[in-house]
This record gives C-alpha cells, sequence and structure tokens, in this order.
C-alpha cells in the first residue's frame, strides 16, 4: 500500500490555511495527509482540527529552526504570511525568507506560496498617480509578498507561487459588507469605479492549493492565480440585493477617498483598489476562472457564497 504523502500547512487554523486542512480532511482518495501548524497547539481551532484526525505541531514564522522541524518528512507545504497581524512589510519578508530556507532544508518536494503582485512594478515609487507608504511602497501588503517571491527561488524550492485574489468573506469579518447611508439605502462601498473585482470564498483558496498540489509538480515555477468571480461594484451590488431581500446599492467613491476613511490600512487598501482599478486588464487575467474550477470542482461563484453566508454578514 502506497504511503500518504504529508502535506504540511502554515496558518492551519487561519483562513487560507484552514481551508486547505478541511479540503485534506475531506479527501477520501487516501492520498494525502495532514500536519497543521499553528503557534498555539491548545486553541480552540487547533483542538478542532485535531478531532479531524489532523496532526497538529507547533511553530512559529519568526523562528526558522521550529519551521524546519514542522516540514520534516513533507511533500508539500502550503505557505502563507499574514501582514495584517502586524502591519510590517520587513517583517512579513523575514517571515517568507524562514518559510522559504525552512522548506529547503526539509528537502520539500512542492510548496505552494501563497503570494501577490509587487505593485511598485506597476506604478514606481516616482509614480504620483498614488501616494508611497511607508518610504518604499505603493500597496504594502502585496509589495512584500510580491517581493519575498525571488527568497523561494533563491532557495531552490520547488514552488508555484500563487495569487490570490479579493475575499469574500472580508464582507462578514473586515467591515466591508452593506451600510445604510444618510437616505436610509443599504450600499457597499469600493472605489472600483465600473472596473472588475476579481473575488474569491477565503474557503475556496484552500482547496484550490489542494487541487494544485495533487496535480503533481508541473506547475512548480510558474504563477497561477484563483478568482471565484470577476465582478463590478454594480453587479456585486445587485447580488446582495437579490440575496438579502433588500435593495443595496453600489456606492462608488474615488480612492482618494478611501484612503482617508478611519480605519488601520485604509490608505494601504485604498492604493490596492486602485490599482486593481486602473489595471484591471491585467489584474484579472492573471485570475483565470476556468483554472481555478479545474483544480476546484466545487469552485463558488458569488451568488452561491452568499446564500450560504448572507445570515452572518453584518447589516450597519
Amino acid at each position: 500500500m502506497t504511503q500518504a504523502k504529508l502535506i504540511t500547512v502554515i496558518g492551519a487554523t487561519g483562513a487560507q490555511g484552514g481551508g486547505l486542512v478541511r479540503a485534506i480532511a475531506a479527501d477520501k482518495s487516501g492520498a494525502y495527509r495532514c500536519r497543521a501548524v499553528t503557534r498555539k497547539t491548545d486553541s480552540d481551532k487547533a483542538k478542532a482540527l485535531a478531532k479531524l484526525g489532523v496532526e497538529v505541531v507547533a511553530a512559529d514564522l519568526d523562528d526558522e529552526k521550529s519551521l524546519a522541524h514542522a516540514f520534516a518528512g513533507s511533500h508539500g507545504a502550503f505557505c502563507v504570511t499574514n501582514y495584517w497581524e502586524h502591519f510590517s512589510p520587513e517583517k512579513e519578508a523575514v517571515q517568507a525568507g524562514n518559510l522559504a530556507r525552512a522548506c529547503k532544508s526539509a528537502g520539500v518536494k512542492h510548496v505552494i506560496w501563497s503570494t501577490l503582485e509587487d505593485s511598485r512594478k506597476w506604478v514606481p515609487l516616482t509614480d504620483t498617480r498614488m501616494p508611497t507608504l511607508m518610504g518604499k511602497y505603493k500597496v504594502p501588503h502585496f509589495d512584500a509578498k510580491g517581493e519575498s517571491d525571488a527568497l523561494f527561488t533563491a532557495a531552490g524550492v520547488p514552488t508555484t507561487f500563487l495569487l490570490t485574489s479579493f475575499y469574500w468573506d472580508n464582507f462578514i469579518h473586515f467591515g466591508m459588507g452593506p451600510k445604510r447611508g444618510p437616505d436610509g439605502k443599504l450600499a457597499i462601498t469600493l472605489p472600483m469605479g465600473k472596473a472588475k473585482l476579481p473575488g474569491i470564498a477565503v474557503g475556496d483558496i484552500g482547496a484550490c492549493a489542494f487541487g494544485i498540489l495533487a496535480r503533481g509538480t508541473g506547475l512548480c515555477g510558474k504563477t497561477v492565480g484563483i478568482a471565484g468571480e470577476h465582478l463590478t461594484g454594480a453587479q456585486m451590488a445587485a447580488a446582495f440585493t437579490k440575496a438579502l431581500g433588500q435593495p443595496v446599492v453600489y456606492n462608488e467613491v474615488t480612492p482618494e477617498v478611501y484612503r482617508g476613511f478611519a480605519f488601520p490600512g485604509a490608505d494601504d487598501l485604498g492604493n490596492m483598489f486602485q490599482l486593481k482599478r486602473d489595471f484591471n486588464d491585467r489584474f484579472c487575467s492573471a485570475r483565470d476562472i476556468a483554472f481555478s474550477r479545474s483544480v476546484n470542482p466545487s469552485l463558488q461563484t458569488f451568488e452561491t457564497w452568499l446564500s450560504r453566508n448572507k445570515a452572518s454578514i453584518p447589516i450597519g
């Protein structure tokens, strides 16, 4: 009997990694087994994973030695960092380097690195169309990941670079859900103009990653992007209207206005949305829906996601 290949998942109790853990646990082929990596093995989320029959181990992204130990014996690995935990691109790059070197030392045969574009390749720091942030970034939470791609290549790790999309779950957890304006109407507010926003159910990211790993190593060295749908603000508002049973409109604002909103990271996200708007064809084409569905046949549309999650969306 062939031994199940071990896939080690960073961020296993988080959004992206958690989706991959559940996808592996649900797979009936017996070809794979999962090792979930978390800082706190005694947390409720970690205990829930253990109940699924998943091996749960402790490691820290700031500790390369602990990561190498966690990756030991792994055929595949999913690597992700969380900028929003600390708001430091430099820290994120250090953590990415730790992950790359730890995968190399453990001899991992296929790594998926959850990444994003380095926006400075599209909008140089000298370009005044959007402000430079923190002295050397345009979209900090994009740029640190994109810049870190080179760390995996330099480490000699067989890597698939996975470009993700806007989480529809942000409408639940990030305060982006419909809010009532002064006129009493519900609205979603985005600085996207009439451009399309590639989006995805966050759980589908992990399922897509599993599909890529299950294909073998043919995508190592390549960059692939995933999305559930590419939708305009007006199309998303129409879907909300249908799901919630009450009118929801698209409140279009400028990136300048969005950058001025009073929440941490508003300037970063304002630049991000502007990047997606101004380079819309390029951004969307990098996130192929047909490819996404080929590696994850259960890929959700926005309407499907809304039908399953509408009760969880806070209405402001």
